[in-house]
C-alpha cells in the first residue's frame, strides 16, 4: 500500500476526487464512484466492491486505517474540502464500480421487489434503499433513471443500504419483459380503478412499483399491471411522498408473508 500525505488544496488528486462527487459524467467516463464514511465504506466492501484509493484524515478517523492499493493522508483542512458532509469518520474513498444487470440478480423462491419509475430525488432513492434493506427485498430497480445510482447524497441517504440491497438501473420495457418471464405479478400503486392495498395478496412473487409523486407511473406500468393498488388518503392531499409509500407497501408484504410463516 502506497501512503502520501496531502496539504494542498490544489493537489491534482484532491481535484479529481471533488471532480467525482459533482460530476456523474466523471464517474461514468472514469469507471468509480466515491464513498464518504467509515461504515458506508464497510457495507461497499463486504458487496465485494474494490477499493482504488482511501482519503484518510487521522485527527478525525482516529484508528481507523482501511486497506487500499492507494492511502492519501490529509490534512482536517483538505478534508474539509473533499468531505461531502462534515460528520463522516474522517474517511473517503473512490472505489471501481460494477454495474449490476438483471440477468445476473439472485432472487429468492418467492421474490419482493421495489421498481421505481423515473424517481429523480436522490435522498428519495436512498431512503426507499433503508426500507427496502429493511424489509429484506430481493432487490430495488430503478427505471428509466434521472439520477446516477453512485450519487454521492443516495449514498449518503441510503446510510450504505445502496450496497446491501442488490439494485439495478434499466428501461422499464426490460424490467416488464424481466418481470412477466419470471411470473412475478405487478402491482402499481396508483390512484386510478385501485384496490386498497392491504387487500391484495402479496405473499406470491410480487414487484410493487411506484413513479415520481408529481406524475406517477407512465401508462406502460398500468397496462403491465396485475393489479392496481392505493393507500387510503384520509386527508386534503391525495399523496405521499414516494419513500414513504414503499416503506408502507413493503411492510404489508412483509407483515403476509409472516402470517403464512407461523
Amino acid at each position: 500500500m502506497n501512503e502520501t500525505v496531502i496539504s494542498s488544496l490544489q493537489n491534482p488528486q484532491v481535484k479529481r476526487l471533488v471532480l467525482l462527487q459533482q460530476k456523474s459524467s466523471e464517474r461514468r467516463k472514469q469507471g468509480v464512484f466515491v464513498v464518504e464514511g467509515l461504515r458506508e465504506l464497510q457495507h461497499c466492501q463486504e458487496a465485494g466492491y474494490q477499493i482504488e484509493s482511501v482519503f484518510l484524515c487521522p485527527e478525525l478517523a482516529k484508528d481507523t486505517r482501511p486497506s487500499a492499493p492507494h492511502l492519501f493522508t490529509v490534512t482536517p483542512k483538505v478534508y474539509e474540502k473533499i468531505a461531502y458532509r462534515g460528520s463522516t469518520e474522517g474517511v473517503v474513498a473512490v472505489v471501481f464500480d460494477k454495474p449490476l444487470t438483471l440477468n445476473e440478480l439472485k432472487l429468492s423462491s418467492s421474490p419482493l421487489l421495489v421498481i421505481l419509475e423515473r424517481v429523480e430525488k436522490p435522498g428519495n432513492l436512498g431512503a426507499v434503499l433503508r426500507s427496502a434493506d429493511a424489509a429484506q427485498a430481493d432487490a430495488v430497480i430503478v427505471c428509466d433513471p434521472l439520477t446516477d445510482l453512485h450519487n454521492p447524497n443516495l449514498i449518503r441517504s441510503s446510510i450504505g443500504a445502496i450496497f446491501t440491497v442488490p439494485t439495478v438501473a434499466c428501461s422499464s420495457e426490460e424490467c416488464i419483459q424481466f418481470l412477466k418471464d419470471r411470473n412475478i405479478q405487478i402491482l402499481t400503486a396508483q390512484l386510478q380503478d385501485s384496490h386498497l392495498y392491504y387487500d391484495v395478496d402479496m405473499q406470491q412473487p410480487t414487484a410493487i412499483v411506484m413513479g415520481t409523486e408529481a406524475t406517477g407511473l407512465t401508462q406502460q406500468w398500468r397496462e403491465a399491471a396485475s393489479a392496481h393498488i392505493r393507500i387510503p388518503m384520509l386527508g386534503r392531499l391525495d399523496s405521499l411522498n414516494v419513500s414513504v409509500s414503499a416503506a408502507i407497501l413493503l411492510f404489508e408484504a412483509v407483515r403476509q408473508r409472516q402470517i403464512v410463516a407461523l
